[in-house]
This record gives structure tokens, C-alpha cells and sequence, in this order.
């Protein structure tokens, strides 16, 4: 019986290399979930219809449900582990998620973290209709959207707000009292 090739990869995954060895047909997203203890990428339809298992891959969104592990080496990973600053702060796409109550099972969440993550950084304000088709391939059966919508809306007025405050707190010569 023939033993099957493994391939040694390293993935930066939430900014850490890792190093594991899968076979040349291992998913992202088992590759993630079982070599490497990352469960929070949720895997659903398995065909890349319902978006569960979207991680953002050098910043862009991807269904690690068709991206195989080995073409994923040496690049970039965020799961949404890695969405929270070291800290354990919430990013404002987490943050407004929990705010406005855009989630309720939470199964498809991940997914939609992970891509309203990387919408607002290439659109850091957009539309109800921009934001739709940002989401468009992601599925949820709980929610019915609308407050989805709200907190990809709320993110942007989260992340703006603070974008504003780091501007104000570097600006040479103010006084921490200062308006």
C-alpha cells in the first residue's frame, strides 16, 4: 500500500508562521481547522456556495473550501481569530457585528467577518448597494440581512472614528485636554 506524499509548508496564519505537512489534496480550510487548531473557520456547503469558510488570503477574501494548503504557502492567512487586535480588542467590523446583532446562529459569521473586513479596506465607506454585493457570496439563514447591512454601515463609522482620534492624537504640539 502506498503511503501518500506530504508537502512541509509554512503559512503566516494571524501573523504567525506555521509549519505543518499536508498531503498535495489537503483544503485551506482542514488545514487550518485540524493541522493547525483553528476551528473559528467554519466550514458549511464544502463547494464554495455559502461562504462559511472565507479567510482573507494576502488581504483579499477566499473560500478556503477550494483553496488548496499548498498553494496557500507563503502568503498571508487571516482567520477570524486573527480579526482582533493582540490584545484581544475587538476590530470595529467584530465590534459592530455584536452592536447592531448581525448575527444569530453565529455559523456564518466568520465568513461574513472575514469579508466585510476586507470590503471596508478597499471601500471604507460604502453603500447599501455596495455593501450588498460585497456580501453577496455569503449566505446566512438566520438574519435576513438587514442588520448585516447596519453593521458593515456601523464598521465604517467605527473605524472612521477612530482613523480621526490616531490623526488628532498625532498632530504635533496638542495637549492630550485639547479638542
Amino acid at each position: 500500500m502506498a503511503t501518500e506524499t506530504l508537502f512541509e509548508i509554512a503559512l503566516t496564519v494571524n501573523g504567525v508562521v506555521r509549519e505543518t505537512k499536508v498531503p498535495a489534496r489537503r483544503l485551506l480550510s482542514d488545514c487550518l481547522r485540524h493541522d493547525l487548531g483553528l476551528t473559528g473557520t467554519h466550514v458549511g456547503c464544502e463547494h464554495g456556495v455559502c461562504g462559511c469558510c472565507t479567510v482573507l488570503l494576502d488581504g483579499e477574501p477566499v473560500r478556503s473550501c477550494l483553496t488548496f494548503a499548498v498553494t496557500a504557502a507563503g502568503h498571508e492567512i487571516t482567520t477570524v481569530e486573527g480579526l482582533a487586535a493582540p490584545d484581544g480588542t475587538l476590530s470595529p467590523v467584530q465590534r459592530a457585528f455584536r452592536e447592531c446583532h448581525a448575527l444569530q446562529c453565529g455559523f456564518c459569521t466568520p465568513g461574513f467577518l472575514c469579508t466585510a473586513t476586507a470590503l471596508l479596506a478597499e471601500n471604507p465607506a460604502p453603500t447599501d448597494e455596495e455593501i450588498l454585493e460585497g456580501i453577496s457570496g455569503n449566505l446566512c439563514r438566520c438574519t435576513g440581512y438587514q442588520n448585516i447591512i447596519k453593521a458593515v454601515h456601523r464598521a465604517a463609522e467605527i473605524a472612521a472614528e477612530e482613523a480621526a482620534a490616531d490623526a488628532g492624537d498625532a498632530a504635533p504640539g496638542r495637549a492630550a485636554d485639547e479638542p
